[in-house]
């Protein structure tokens, strides 16, 4: 297992600085170099561009990066272990990496980053869904990144791709597909990683797009596929009831049937009828 900058091999810094990856904290060390660098490539061309990575650990993902051109790194550690191998790669790359000793979901990246921005991570699984989520529902679209580039489960990626019909389409699909062109760039199997988890594993590549979709007031169609898929196996006539006394007709007009379930039903059609509610 070679190395891209004159470092040591992530082998040999996991065993000088003694670590082992904490399940509690989510973690699952990606240490061949080859293949962080090609998760680097996914997110394009990184050379004119700020780079926000959650949870480097031992830095194999951040070398890539850092090697691929990144203008600037910015890696949001919370394990006070990695700090120093990411001092290492920081002394190695003068200027070009700043590592935060923080919680992810507390610390203001925007406040180190300057645009254009880019996301990259090994997301930590324990906390990689909701990171997601924060970042495609800003209060203000569209939001500080460009792209999202990300690795999940695959289960979790399968569900951000997912469409009708289908059995991992939900309120994540439509979260992401909204706003953003979502695809699986690359599935990694779990004796890619120290430790090997127990499933795949799958990077995913998102782009915000300048608007949505399908127009749409944010709040409305949260409301309303919340309530949809949080009863999935019912008719949207039921599950959409407290919607008010005229939720067939809504459903109706948008073309709809008040006895298809939310999994039928299309990104486009949900937009329609969060517009059919707000204008009731």
């Amino acid at each position: 297992m070679g190395t891209i900058d004159g470092l040591p091999p992530l082998r040999e810094v996991i065993r000088a600085h003694d670590l082992q990856a904490k399940r509690q904290l989510g973690q699952n060390f990606l240490l061949d170099l080859n293949l962080t660098s090609k998760i680097a490539r996914m997110a394009g061309d990184l050379s004119g561009a700020d780079v926000l990575e959650v949870g480097p650990g031992p830095g194999g993902l951040t070398r890539g990066l850092l090697a691929e051109g990144a203008r600037r790194v910015l890696a949001v550690e919370k394990d006070a272990r990695c700090l120093p191998a990411l001092a290492e790669i920081a002394e190695a790359h003068p200027g070009r990496l700043q590592v935060i000793h923080g919680d992810a979901l507390e610390v203001d990246a925007l406040a180190h980053l300057t645009p254009p921005i880019k996301v990259v991570a090994n997301l930590p699984y324990n906390v990689g869904t909701e990171l997601l989520i924060r970042w495609l529902t800003p209060e203000v679209w569209p939001p500080y990144w460009q792209s999202l580039t990300l690795m999940f489960q695959k289960e979790v990626a399968e569900r951000i791709v997912a469409k009708p019909r289908g059995d991992h389409y939900g309120r994540l699909a439509l979260l992401a597909q909204w706003r953003c062109d979502a695809k699986i760039v690359m599935i990694l199997p779990p004796e890619a990683f120290t430790p090997a988890p127990k499933v795949h594993s799958a990077v995913v590549h998102l782009t915000r797009l300048d608007g949505p979709r399908y127009p749409a007031d944010a709040k409305v169609l949260n409301r309303i596929t919340t309530m949809a898929f949080n009863q999935r196996r019912k008719m949207l006539r039921s599950s959409l009831k407290g919607l008010g006394p005229e939720v067939e007709a809504m459903l109706e007009s948008v073309g709809i049937p008040p006895t298809a379930r939310a999994e039928e039903i299309s990104l486009e059609l949900f937009c329609a009828l969060a517009r059919r509610v707000a204008e009731a």
